[in-house]
């Protein structure tokens, strides 16, 4: 392992990611910004892929040590039931967009996807008391299945050369009406200095462009 730092140290980082529109662009200005920014938009903007770029930047650059990880257990419509295995098992299936990033971004193989997985630590929601976010780059996505409590216990986890970036599409609740916390943090923490928002526009999909259309009909 300490080999393969060398080698890395040795060059600057080759990892690349293009923005494809304006709005990709401020974003991730904001998250260069802010110590806490919340990414809102609808499905297919590139919420999570940024999020995945800029940890990774930030990793590669050696400014952080670790990425952290934390999505919501809750399913879109449908229960899977019990889920074997330990934690990362019971994590995986929730985890898939943001594994799917860190593919297209470093590959699923090499010296830099080896940095980033030794770098990755998987969070549930459950477990977050306690952690302290210092040195890392914390990424909760889905942040519209959180509640008021639940997104409460995760900004409060920043610390020292830590940024918190919270995702979320308020398009796609899962849960019960009214359960959902991430508009009422947003709003009382709008004003707030170090903390970014970013809304975006349907304009900004990059996904397909039919899923423009789909949004618009459903």
């Amino acid at each position: 392992m300490k080999k393969k730092q060398q080698q890395i140290s040795k060059r600057e980082p080759s990892f690349h990611f293009e923005f494809l529109n304006s709005e990709q662009k401020l974003a991730y200005f904001l998250l260069e910004k802010h110590d806490i920014t919340f990414l809102s938009g609808q499905a297919g903007t590139g919420k999570t892929m940024l999020c995945a770029a800029f940890a990774i930047r930030m990793l590669l650059s050696k400014k952080i040590n670790k990425i952290y990880i934390c999505r919501p257990l809750v399913e879109a419509g449908e229960k899977m039931g019990f889920l074997p295995g330990g934690i990362d098992e019971k994590t995986a299936p929730y985890l898939l967009p943001l594994y799917s990033c860190f593919d297209d971004l470093v590959g699923k193989t090499g010296i830099q996807r080896e940095l980033v997985n030794s770098a990755l630590e998987i969070v549930p929601l459950a477990f977050m008391r306690g952690i302290t976010i210092k040195n890392a780059v914390a990424i909760l996505d889905e942040a519209q299945n959180c509640n008021y409590k639940q997104l409460k216990l995760f900004l409060t986890r920043i610390g020292f050369n830590g940024k918190l970036i919270i995702n979320g599409d308020l398009s796609q609740i899962d849960l019960l009406p009214g359960q959902s916390g991430l508009e009422e943090i947003m709003n009382r923490l709008k004003d707030v200095p170090q903390i970014g928002t970013m809304n975006f526009s349907e304009s900004a999909i990059v996904r397909h462009p039919i899923i423009k259309s789909i949004i618009e009909k459903i």
